[in-house]
């Protein structure tokens, strides 16, 4: 059974940063894509960035770009989220997901595993 565990989530004020870094509890396959999505209050689970296992592509969502990067760690079953810039709607439980059974990064069913999740808020 494959687990994926969050961690960096926090409180902090708007404009300030945070750092999510998951990792896997084993290798998973050879190369496979992880990514970030979150869920805020009542609403829908939504992606927020992705990135293959050689680093070679990522994707953004439009409300995070250029605020958030996503980075794969040396040991490849690593990922992490450097969070600049933060406003009161990126308050959400941030998810951390691996494994993509297809290229739509943005779908929630195209990922095979999940993390529990970690809890970011941001407060104006």
């Amino acid at each position: 059974q494959v687990r994926l565990v969050e961690s960096g989530g926090g409180s902090v004020e708007a404009g300030g940063s945070l750092r999510l870094a998951c990792t896997t509890s084993k290798p998973i396959n050879t190369n496979y894509a992880m990514a970030w999505f979150r869920q805020a209050p009542g609403k829908q689970r939504e992606f927020v960035s992705a990135i293959t296992w050689n680093s070679a592509q990522s994707e953004y969502s439009d409300s995070v770009k250029g605020r958030f990067t996503i980075a794969r760690g040396n040991a490849r079953n690593t990922v992490s989220l450097q969070m600049n810039s933060l406003k009161p709607e990126d308050t959400a439980v941030y998810y951390c997901a691996a494994s993509a059974k297809t290229r739509t990064w943005v779908d929630n069913a195209a990922w095979n595993y999940w993390g529990q999740g970690t809890q970011v808020t941001v407060s104006s």
